[in-house]
């Protein structure tokens, strides 16, 4: 998923980043206390692994694909109608996603740890804050803005620059992920957590390949514009 968002943010560095940690310190009982409510061989918990990874992969490939031959507009007879399937099914998919994240929470045991009123109702408020995230977003792009429709050629005319791209430079990705540990929390569910972190890395990687190829297109829209 795509959309055009200012990019222009400070670089913040505390303490010298993570160099100084040391890691030697680090409690690790927490994390093994974690690890112990989680059994990565179930075949639900690799089941959502799977989806998680699989579904931006997916709209990746396919979304340069259209780029690079035109075969989805050929397909569909358009731009606008490849893109409108397109993102149907991304959407389907991360249904099925969400489907698949909570059946493998709701096998696993609880975290007695986080089985309490205050981890409950924060999650509700991380699942409030990400899908206000979500929609807004959405609000903004519009549907071919979310769903990938620069690749298909169809292009938005400006940057969008209020919120919540004011926020944070992909709403939609880490609104998603605020949704996925809100979640997590409300079920006290450590492998949700785990879960949570892989989405979260997921959407990292597709946001190394997504932007500067976004940003590209513009670019060549932008040398089209002076040459005419």
């Amino acid at each position: 998923m795509s959309g055009v968002a200012d990019k222009t943010k400070p670089v913040l560095d505390c303490c010298g980043g993570l160099n100084n940690v040391d890691y030697s310190k680090v409690d690790m009982s927490v994390m093994e206390d974690v690890l112990k409510h989680i059994d990565v061989y179930d075949p639900r918990f690799c089941v959502a692994v799977i989806a998680i990874i699989f579904n931006p992969f997916f709209w990746n490939v396919v979304a340069r694909w259209e780029h690079r031959t035109r075969g989805l507009t050929r397909l569909f007879g358009g731009p606008y109608l490849a893109c409108y399937c397109l993102g149907t099914l991304i959407i389907l998919l991360n249904v099925y996603r969400s489907h698949s994240m909570t059946v493998a929470m709701k096998a696993q045991a609880r975290w007695e740890v986080m089985a309490s009123p205050e981890v409950f109702y924060a999650g509700a408020a991380l699942m409030a804050l990400g899908s206000v995230l979500v929609v807004t977003s959405f609000l903004a792009l519009g549907f071919t803005g979310t769903f990938l429709g620069d690749y298909f050629g169809i292009l938005m005319e400006e940057k969008v620059k209020g919120f919540p791209f004011n926020v944070t430079e992909n709403p939609m990705y880490w609104g998603s992920t605020a949704n996925y540990l809100g979640l997590a929390f409300m079920n006290a569910s450590p492998v949700g957590l785990v879960l949570t972190a892989v989405v979260a890395i997921s959407y990292k990687v597709a946001i190394i390949f997504e932007g500067p190829f976004t940003e590209d297109i513009y670019r060549q829209r932008a040398q089209c514009c002076k040459h005419k």
